[in-house]
């Protein structure tokens, strides 16, 4: 069962659908070492803006999945994300030493997507 499969199962209950993404999402620690593979040790601007993007990109997910319209278009969601990161994200990785513009910003939410798409989630409970 893929990742978003899942997302799309527990999308009708929206609130306890992303707590429990969110439990089951890819360790931060890991997505930090696949992304910034320099950076070590790990910094801990890096796992902010690592859990920023990752939560985001999750939150965005299950709106989508509880309004009906999983199937939207990534440049939508994409969007959506970089709207609620993009400040805060490049703020905390220039205190990482590491400058970002949108384009850098956007492969780095499809990276996340990318990873929580073949992370294998466990099957839902009846």
């Amino acid at each position: 069962m893929s990742f978003l499969s899942v997302l799309k199962a527990i999308g009708k209950d929206f609130a306890k659908g992303l707590k429990w993404a969110v439990t089951y999402a890819v360790p931060v620690e890991r997505l930090v070492a696949l992304l910034f593979p320099a950076a070590a040790p790990v910094v801990s601007e890096l796992v902010d803006a690592t859990t920023l993007i990752q939560n985001a990109v999750l939150m965005v997910e299950q709106k989508y999945a509880a309004s009906g319209v999983q199937s939207g278009t990534g440049a939508d969601k994409l969007a959506e994300v970089l709207l609620l990161t993009q400040q805060t994200v490049t703020s905390l990785l220039a205190k990482a030493g590491i400058e970002v513009d949108t384009a850098y910003l956007s492969s780095l939410v499809s990276a996340v997507v990318a990873i929580l798409n073949v992370q294998q989630a466990p099957a839902t409970q009846s």
